[in-house]
């Protein structure tokens, strides 16, 4: 995308739980076929190392910082840390149906592959009848005056809504917030029926009662919300405000929704925050996953195309489902040594998603790299462990000081090459990718576990990797 200048940029900083490793692009030092990492660094910590007076680095000129964390890191807002960790179990059954949805959603109904590479004027990926193991949190305010709400953030989501006033408690989750009264902002206006921003919901739409517009989203594992299309005044910092941003006033919601007041949608669609502010930011979006749950990283929008030390490979579509990010996932290499694969088997195309948590691989791809990685770990002679869910490659480093892993590289189409840090190759002490459920040549995803610490770059024609970037 040849995208507009761009006025201004908005950082957003944000914290995912995970290790500090440094990764390789193409371009920088050549890779090592092994890294050796403190064993101790298996065990995240417990304590925020970034004060609540500063959200983050202020790069490049940005003019706007807002604070994002993990949820459920030392770092998230007090109405959200509070809440009960989910046990990995959870997080990985979370995270299978959320992977499943995405592969069944791309694929479509006729099991279609990949067609053309035509990309949208923005970025994202959209959220609508997904289902996700959301992890991030951004603060932000809505209406005039402005009331705090503490939302999800996520590149698999277009539509963003709040919980709304009125809503029984029977019909409406527990949060820590108050609800949104849209009566106390003098800026809402609920969507008429009739007009272009009604029938701009497209497959959101849920007709009309009294005279207004209501949405309805229904997520993969059954949750939903529905409610009042709206309008009001997004405020992201004291200096950036969106007025007249759309959003969904829910007044019914159901399913995996607690303690958070809603969703923020920065998906690839008209919806979506991104596409929203487009003419301020330029339609351009990044973010960084720090690598440890007690550092911060950014969600950006702005800056404009072209930005240095970015390893970039072409953004492509797909009919079926148009507002993925997909990219062409090529190749694979383990400790240097490029795994035999046919290139048949990457045919599908891969998403990038912030929201899925471990990568998943066709099946012959990920068999492969499960036995070379077990090849270059044998020597080591670490003690196995009992598979995780669907992670079936563990192990147990209980009295090591030091753990050595084979690097694990990843190529793209175009020449882009991503070489992982110990971060991106282990979580949870089991190697961090998975069998797709889909056959050879279905699609594949980019989880978050792989993208921690690079900055990844979206402009609507390529998506772009730049690593220690957080």
């Amino acid at each position: 995308m040849s995208s507009p200048m761009v006025r201004r940029a908005i950082v957003l900083s944000l914290l995912f739980a995970g290790l500090g490793f440094l990764p390789y692009c193409r371009g920088a030092a050549e890779a090592p076929a092994y890294v050796t990492v403190s064993a101790a660094s298996f065990t995240p910590g417990s304590t925020c190392n970034a004060p609540d007076d500063r959200v983050g680095p202020q790069r490049n000129g940005t003019s706007a910082v807002l604070r994002l964390t993990h949820r459920h890191g030392p770092c998230a807002p007090s109405r959200t840390s509070s809440l009960a960790t989910p046990s990995v179990a959870d997080t990985l059954r979370a995270d299978q149906r959320r992977a499943e949805y995405i592969l069944r959603r791309v694929s479509g109904a006729g099991g279609q592959q990949l067609w053309g590479s035509k990309a949208a004027a923005t970025v994202p990926a959209n959220w609508g009848y997904n289902i996700g193991s959301l992890n991030y949190v951004v603060t932000v305010s809505l209406g005039t005056p402005g009331v705090t709400q503490t939302l999800e953030v996520d590149t698999g989501s277009d539509l963003s809504w709040v919980q709304c006033k009125p809503c029984a408690a029977s019909s409406c989750y527990s949060q820590k917030d108050p609800l949104f009264d849209p009566t106390q902002t003098s800026s809402y206006a609920a969507v008429p029926c009739g007009g272009s921003a009604c029938a701009g919901l497209g497959i959101y739409a849920d007709g009309c009662s009294g005279a207004q517009c209501g949405y309805v989203i229904s997520y993969g594992d059954g949750s939903n919300t529905t409610g009042v299309y709206s309008s009001d005044t997004l405020t992201l910092t004291a200096k950036d405000a969106v007025e007249g941003f759309f959003f969904g006033c829910g007044h019914a919601q159901n399913g995996l929704f607690s303690g958070i007041d809603g969703l923020l949608g920065l998906g690839r669609q008209e919806l979506s925050l991104v596409e929203q502010t487009a003419g301020t930011y330029g339609g351009v979006f990044s973010y960084c996953l720090p690598t440890t749950p007690t550092s911060t990283g950014y969600l950006t929008l702005g800056r404009p195309s072209g930005a240095p030390g970015f390893s970039t490979t072409q953004l492509l579509s797909s009919p079926s489902a148009p507002t993925y990010y997909i990219v062409m996932l090529t190749g694979i290499s383990v400790g240097g040594q490029q795994l035999s694969v046919p290139a048949s088997v990457f045919a599908g195309g891969t998403v990038v998603d912030s929201g899925t948590v471990i990568t998943r691989l066709p099946p012959t791809a990920y068999a492969a790299l499960r036995s070379a990685f077990s090849s270059g770990m044998a020597s080591y002679g670490y003690p196995a462990a009992p598979p995780n869910g669907i992670l079936d490659t563990c192990y147990n480093f209980t009295g090591y000081g030091s753990a050595t892993l084979p690097t694990v590289a990843l190529a793209f189409s175009g020449g882009a090459t991503v070489t992982l840090g110990a971060d991106g190759i282990l979580s949870f002490g089991c190697l961090a990718f998975a069998a797709s459920s889909g056959g050879d040549g279905g699609m594949a995803i980019l989880g978050n576990v792989q993208q921690r610490s690079f900055e990844v770059r979206i402009d609507g024609v390529s998506v772009g990797f730049k690593p220690s970037s957080c």
